[in-house]
This record gives structure tokens, sequence and C-alpha cells, in this order.
């Protein structure tokens, strides 16, 4: 009598009471790791390592959930056990996350300080290698009417010109505009070309009668030696 021994480790061959699936319905998600979250969408594991196992060596090899958000498809294909279409799985949920993220009342929120335009961005620049430079629209009451991407650069830099930081804002008749970019190294202090481009927006504003109420670098607070997190240009008395 021959045996059969399954090629994978899937969540059915598991004991009925380690099931994630199972706990899933009794409990509900927020009984769940982590590492059985993933193996729900990921299903099945290579032979003799069960799916849960396998989740969990791909959380501590990115470090946490957060940095499953910078991984590619190439990133997950380096875990054993998951191939092309589950690497694209992941990567589709990792989108799906960020796009959930942004998907907030931003149009409610009154962008009036520093602390709530890097809370704002706080769901946007996670994961972002290069530097990205945004334009906020906003009204009379410092409420926003648009949020609009002026560039995506390279690792180091993001130039802009101040005609295109503008341009979507007369469109829209704003009073007002807050320019942000990201510094993918999460050290937010201004180079000389912020320092400069900062400048260069200050004077279009007079002209154009759009105040610019701020520049605001976006970084982490592990990367900022101030533990800020972002850097004000206004705090700072330069705008």
């Amino acid at each position: 009598m021959s045996v059969h021994y399954s090629s994978t480790r899937r969540i059915k061959d598991m004991v009925a009471s380690e099931r994630p699936q199972e706990r899933l319905e009794r409990h509900g998600p927020h009984a769940l790791s982590d590492r059985e979250l993933i193996a729900m969408i990921l299903r099945s594991g290579p032979a003799g390592i069960d799916v849960v196992s396998m989740s969990g060596q791909l959380i501590d090899k990115a470090g946490s959930l957060t940095n499953l958000l910078r991984w590619s498809a190439e990133d997950f294909q380096e875990i054993k056990g998951i191939g092309k279409v589950k690497a694209l799985q992941m990567i589709a949920v990792m989108d799906l996350a960020r796009r959930i993220l942004k998907a907030d009342d931003s149009q409610a929120t009154v962008f009036d300080t520093p602390d709530v335009v890097a809370e704002h961005f706080s769901t946007i620049t996670p994961g972002l290698e290069v530097e990205k430079f945004w334009a906020l629209c906003l009204d009379r009451k410092n409420k926003l009417l648009r949020r609009v991407e002026i560039t995506s650069g390279t690792a180091t830099s993001s130039l802009v010109h101040p005609r295109e930081v503008f341009r979507e804002a007369i469109k829209l008749s704003a009073s007002a505009i807050i320019a942000v970019h990201n510094h993918p190294s999460g050290d937010p202090a201004p180079s000389r070309a912020d320092i400069q481009v900062t400048r260069q927006l200050r004077e279009a504003a007079k002209v154009i009668g759009i105040d610019l109420l701020d520049h605001i670098i976006v970084g982490s607070r592990t990367s900022d030696p101030q533990g800020i997190g972002h850097y004000s240009f206004n705090e700072a008395g330069l705008i």
C-alpha cells in the first residue's frame, strides 16, 4: 500500500484548532497574528514547511509589515515557497493597502499646522524609494481642494519649477498651497537645492497671488536627528 505525501503544507492540512480561517470565523480578524493573516493570502507553503511558518519567515526577513510595502515581486520570491503567482498576489495586496490608507477624509481636514500635513502624508510616503513633490491646493479655510503630484524624481533628487507647482492651484482658484516633498533617506533636513526651490516658490507666490503657506519635507522619526520626522520651512522662518 503506497502512501501519498503532499508536496505542500496547506492551511486545510493543519489541525483544525490551528487553522487561521477557523479562528478567524470564530473570533474575528483581531484574533489572528500578522503571520496568520498573511498565511490566509498565501494558502500553502513548500514541502515540509507549513504556510504559517513560511509567512513568519517572510515577516522576519522584511523586519516589519510596513517594510513589505517596499518589496518587489523579486523580493517576495526570495522566500522559499513563494513563486511568481504568490509574489504578484502579495504585490497586489500591498498596493491595495496603500490605496486604502490614502482614502481618508482629507477634504474635511484643516491643513493649518505642519503636524497635520505630516500626518496626512504618513500613509503616502512610507515605502517610497524616490523623491516626490506634491502641492496641496487649499481653499480660504485651508481645506483641501486637491492634492497634486508635481514630480517624481530619482532616489536623490526631484526637480520642480514654480509654474508646475502653481498650475493646478490656478485652475482650482485655490487661495493657498502647501508644498510637500519626501526624503527617501528619512532625514528631513533641507538640502541647498530645497532651500533654493523654496525661495523660488515664495517669490512666485507673491506674483501669482496665491499664498505659499509652507514647504514641508517629510521623512521619518527614526531617521530624523531631531526625532520629529518632518521639516517645516515656515516654522524655520524661511517663508
